[in-house]
């Protein structure tokens, strides 16, 4: 549940966007309430999730795997550029 402190940040971010005058993180203007909420959550530190008991998912192994292959295709890339 929401503390009061939670609350109040949330309904200042919410009266912000109402007026106008909500930003997000690279300057521009909050057009979209949806947007609104998500900035005002993350804020008052409601949308954080919870630490779960340490298991690791495939998606998490096979994101550093891609990510390998992708580091040396750009070093052969740059080295044939080099030989030109």
């Amino acid at each position: 549940m929401a503390t009061a402190k939670q609350k109040s940040k949330v309904s200042r971010v919410m009266r912000e966007h109402k007026e106008g005058k909500l930003a997000s993180g690279s300057g521009k203007k909050v057009k979209s309430r949806k947007q609104a909420i998500a900035i005002a959550m993350s804020e008052s530190g409601q949308s954080r999730k919870k630490k779960s008991g340490g298991t690791r998912t495939k998606s998490s192994s096979s994101r550093s795997k891609a990510s390998g292959s992708g580091s040396k295709a750009r070093t052969s890339r740059s080295k044939s550029k080099r030989a030109s």
